[in-house]
């Protein structure tokens, strides 16, 4: 279980570095791929060459907890083939994400690329979730009523659309990944209005969590609403925080700081749909029967 964790938060950590590396514009600080030059594996002592460097070796970082959550599923007894298939999951996505990231260079920044690259991160990290909840759990946990577990899916699949959303933005946005706006294209939208279908998108996430939490209290799913009052919190600040950084001319913290939030708000929602995808025990199925 540990391991798994490890896996979750070095998972989360990439995604922190690598929207670094875009909001410093240092996204072509190493022109090569693995090599960070072509006659050169370390980068000089230049400032976005070192950005861009560093975090290629959080990858190395986040590919050694991998490597750790397979071989802790493997040794594992008993053993567990689903955890054995969800940790060789977070294998496939990384080596994904190492060929993308090399597209990513080669093609000096398309943020075609560059959306691909976080919306792979955010199924890493959902691996990444549902395998530490697996692991710290042997046997089926409560789940809710039918019809909260169809709200709570609906949750899931809006932060989703939310997410996709967002990544539009970032693509028609001023932070590229390079301080040359001429090297890096940027997607043929307005900022305002695909910004004012990211907020639609926020507002109708923001409604069907309220009414899951009138439904986790009208059917008694205290835990539940709970977990859904969490995620909406985090909604919350998340929307504060994008309108803020709208407003005031996208300032890099503020959108580092958006981003670490969808993150955070990302893992909690896929934790409460995982949980609430968990079938009820036999005996409380009884008692409510």
């Amino acid at each position: 279980m540990q391991f798994a964790r490890w896996a979750l938060w070095s998972l989360t950590a990439i995604v922190i570095t690598g929207a670094s590396v875009r909001l410093t514009g240092s996204g072509l600080g190493c022109s090569d791929w693995p090599n960070c030059e072509e006659d050169q594996f370390v980068a000089s002592l230049e400032y976005h060459a070192m950005i861009e460097f560093v975090n290629r070796l959080v990858t190395g970082v986040v590919a050694a907890a991998v490597i750790l959550a397979v071989l802790g599923s493997l040794r594992r007894v008993p053993k567990r083939r689903d955890l054995v298939r969800w940790s060789l999951g977070l294998v496939a996505g990384v080596v994904a994400q190492v060929i993308l990231g090399a597209l990513l260079v080669k093609t000096e920044l398309d943020p075609r690329f560059t959306m691909g690259h976080f919306l792979l991160s955010m199924v890493l990290l959902w691996n990444a979730v549902v395998l530490l909840e697996k692991a710290k759990h042997d046997e089926p946990r409560a789940g809710p009523p039918p019809q909260l577990r169809i709200w709570t899916r609906l949750v899931f699949a809006s932060v989703a659309v939310l997410l996709v959303t967002g990544t539009v933005v970032t693509g028609s946005g001023p932070h590229s990944g390079s301080d040359e706006p001429e090297v890096a294209a940027r997607l043929p939208f307005l900022v305002r209005e695909v910004t004012r279908v990211h907020s639609v998108t926020a507002i109708i996430v923001l409604a069907v969590v309220l009414w899951t939490v009138r439904r986790a209290h009208c059917d008694a799913a205290f835990e539940r609403r709970q977990d859904v009052m969490r995620v909406m919190s985090l909604l919350v600040v998340q929307g504060a925080v994008g309108y803020w950084q709208y407003f005031t001319g996208v300032p890099v913290l503020l959108v580092g700081f958006h981003i670490t939030l969808a993150s955070l708000t990302w893992i909690q929602v896929v934790r409460l749909a995982w949980q609430s995808e968990q079938p009820v025990p036999v005996e409380r199925e009884m008692v409510r029967t």
